[in-house]
């Protein structure tokens, strides 16, 4: 995953601090700083709801180390969030205007995004 003028995101592991505990995973920046809660151990339902959880954890470190937000929807250049929409992981916007709801942003798509082959349009 990588963002404009930054290095690639990545997942961080710090021991833990209880003798026979696992690990602690965060996802951080190209630096190292990281926020918020690690990634628990437990094994996901499935490889989608695993990438959820990453793609959220991208986000808060984004968010808040960096102030801004990721990915853009470069059709409406706001912030886009991950949803199930019928077994496929989706990028939505609120690109409809106020009050419209939010706005689908490639469907399907969040594995490519993720992989790091740059921002997706609405509709890609």
């Amino acid at each position: 995953m990588t963002l404009p003028e930054q290095g690639p995101l990545q997942l961080l592991a710090q021991p833990s601090y209880e003798a026979g505990e696992p690990e602690y995973v965060y996802v951080a920046l190209a630096n190292g700083e990281w926020h918020g809660s690690h990634l628990y151990p437990k094994t996901p339902e499935d490889s989608a709801h695993a990438l959820a959880i990453v793609a959220d954890a991208a986000q808060d470190t984004v968010a808040e180390r960096l102030w801004q937000a990721w990915p853009l929807c470069v059709e409406h250049d706001l912030g886009m969030h991950m949803r199930d929409v019928e077994g496929l992981l989706s990028w939505w916007c609120a690109g409809g205007g106020r009050g419209a709801g939010p706005h689908l942003c490639g469907r399907g798509r969040a594995r490519q995004f993720l992989s790091g082959r740059g921002r997706k349009s609405c509709g890609d």
